[in-house]
């Protein structure tokens, strides 16, 4: 019943994109109990050097909304997937909290990719951006499958986060398996040498090693955590390729 109402809600504010949107946080509420609580508008700008908790939970939320409706299929497993996320990094009183929230938010105002990129680039740290984009490929591979839309949708947003284009081919290669992921992967060419592709596992591993996330919660840092091991196993793989 509250996903239709949400839906209802949505379309009476933007039409056919607010009612996708509608549904989809409708359907995430259903999931849940009745638990209270407020946050800080996802819109809302401080004066401060980070993304407050409150803020970066509602931003994540309306990026994983945008990737979730970008091919127009609004998918059950990827809805359950943004659904475990939020209640294993926050507790389901609290994840119910941030859905109903964002709900309240997307009434009064049409979701911005590039509002929310632009404040995050400012306030979040690289390293945190580049989880960020992974874990909305995660979402769009949920129901084992990454359309284009959802690789266009993806890639916008990680344009707004300021995310290098090498970088953001190395993640995207992580969920598409063909002759060149590993390489991808590494962003190195099918052409680097031996040493270069040594050199290039040792400075991945570095900048992807879930140390560096130690600052986020544990269900981000589970996400670097398979990062870094699909780096691992690019890496692997050009070893038994090659021989060295």
């Amino acid at each position: 019943m509250i996903r239709w109402i949400a839906a209802v809600i949505g379309f009476m504010f933007y039409k056919f994109p607010g009612a996708i949107l509608g549904f989809i946080l409708g359907s995430l509420i259903d999931n849940f109990g009745s638990g209270r609580g407020g946050f800080i508008s996802v819109f809302q700008q401080q004066r401060s050097d980070s993304v407050s908790p409150a803020d970066f939970e509602l931003n994540l939320l309306s990026l994983a909304s945008l990737v979730i409706k970008a091919d127009g299929n609004v998918s059950q497993a990827e809805l359950d997937y943004v659904r475990q996320y939020f209640v294993q990094a926050y507790g389901k009183d609290r994840a119910n909290a941030i859905f109903r929230t964002f709900n309240e938010v997307i009434k009064k105002r049409e979701i911005s990719a590039q509002r929310i990129g632009v404040l995050l680039r400012q306030r979040m740290r690289y390293e945190s951006r580049l989880q960020v984009v992974h874990f909305l490929f995660s979402i769009a591979n949920a129901d084992g499958h990454v359309s284009q839309p959802e690789v266009d949708e993806i890639n916008r947003i990680s344009g707004y986060l300021g995310i290098h284009r090498a970088e953001f081919e190395s993640i995207k290669a992580m969920f598409f398996k063909n002759p060149d992921s590993a390489y991808k992967i590494l962003e190195i060419d099918r052409t680097a040498t031996d040493a270069e592709i040594k050199t290039a596992y040792r400075a991945m591993a570095k900048k992807y090693h879930p140390d560096k996330l130690q600052h986020m919660d544990e269900a981000y840092r589970k996400g670097a955590e398979e990062k870094f091991n699909k780096v691992r196993e690019a890496y692997e793989q050009l070893q038994r390729e090659r021989g060295f």
